[in-house]
């Protein structure tokens, strides 16, 4: 395995710039970055995270606390970060909460305060005011990925911009009786995620003066079979039906596709979907939706973690991610 010093020969630079250039550190030229780690990969160079410890006196990890592994969503930005912490020398100490309500207390209480960490990254969370506490006696630099947080900075989209762009989509197709999939979701997640989608949605219905029927704004849970569950109880009951549906996230949107299928209801013909995320089943199931990108989001996120702790000033504003809509086959125009 290569030295820092053959890393060093191969592009001309010192043995510092190297280190400095595969830890992230400022001070060193993007077109020098690049050329440090490409010779670093070639020569199959692995920094030393405890010698880089004891120097820095850092841990060389960064915390990332996710409600599960089982979504798209999250191991999108789990990726995300990775690709980042991965071109700084940086490790990744991931803390499962494991699905529904977790184990908060082993994550909050005991694992990130043994201090294996310089920096924590949460997905989707709220926190109690006891976490609160917890997080701010250790002094590290936090951020949150998809959805606000009072009190600490995030990276993500706005969520009722994004739903009423969604609903404003179909509103502009004809559609007038139109049903909404939310994504109430477990104990302790964000609920300004599920929250402001469904309030983007309201707002959209209530600037073109159509009502809201509150048997049509059903609980998808953020799930495919939670979402298609919900639909067919809706299509089972006599009528009216809604013409489409705007769902909170591509997932609980192929539910409501696959329910409209159960029931021998052609989509778009009979009724038009509409989702959030651009999921990588999306384009399969020919899915109009709202664009994000989780992968972006966790790059953004730990990039701005490790500036800091390579000692720029704090990022005490939060990021808005863009979004777009992709218009594929599953929105039509009403049927006459």
């Amino acid at each position: 395995m290569a030295g820092i010093d053959e890393v060093a020969r191969a592009t001309g630079v010192s043995t510092a710039t190297v280190s400095r250039a595969l830890r992230g550190l400022p001070n060193v030229s993007d077109k020098t970055r690049a050329a440090v780690r490409r010779a670093a990969d070639e020569l199959g160079y692995v920094a030393s995270s405890s010698a880089s410890g004891l120097a820095s006196g850092r841990t060389l990890a960064m915390g990332v606390v996710v409600p599960s592994v089982s979504r798209w969503f999250y191991t999108s930005v789990l990726e995300g970060v990775d690709a980042e912490l991965r071109a700084a020398s940086y490790d990744m100490i991931l803390f499962n909460l494991g699905g529904h309500r977790g184990d908060r207390e082993r994550v909050f209480h005991r694992s990130i305060l043994r201090k294996r960490t310089d920096a924590l990254l949460a997905l989707c969370l709220d926190f109690t005011a006891d976490e609160r506490h917890q997080l701010a006696s250790l002094g590290h630099p936090t951020i949150v990925v998809g959805g606000p947080v009072k009190g600490l900075r995030s990276v993500g989209i706005d969520e009722k911009h994004t739903a009423r762009t969604a609903t404003e989509h179909l509103i502009a197709l004809g559609h007038r009786d139109i049903a909404h999939l939310g994504g109430e979701d477990e104990e302790g997640l964000n609920r300004q995620v599920p929250v402001g989608r469904l309030h983007g949605f309201q707002q959209a219905m209530r600037s073109a003066e159509l009502s809201v029927r509150s048997e049509w704004v059903l609980p998808g849970g953020f799930s495919l079979p939670e979402s298609r569950a919900s639909m067919n109880a809706l299509l089972d009951r006599p009528g009216p039906h809604p013409t489409a549906v705007f769902a909170g996230s591509d997932e609980m949107a192929i539910g409501a596709i696959l329910a409209a299928h159960d029931h021998g209801l052609s989509v778009p013909g009979d009724l038009s979907v509409i989702g959030i995320d651009n999921h990588d089943f999306a384009e399969s199931f020919g899915l109009t939706t709202i664009a994000q990108s989780p992968f972006d989001q966790g790059a953004v996120a730990a990039r701005i973690l490790l500036d800091e702790l390579a000692g720029a000033e704090p990022r005490t504003r939060s990021v808005r991610s863009p979004t777009a809509l992709i218009v594929r086959a599953s929105t039509a125009p009403p049927a006459p």
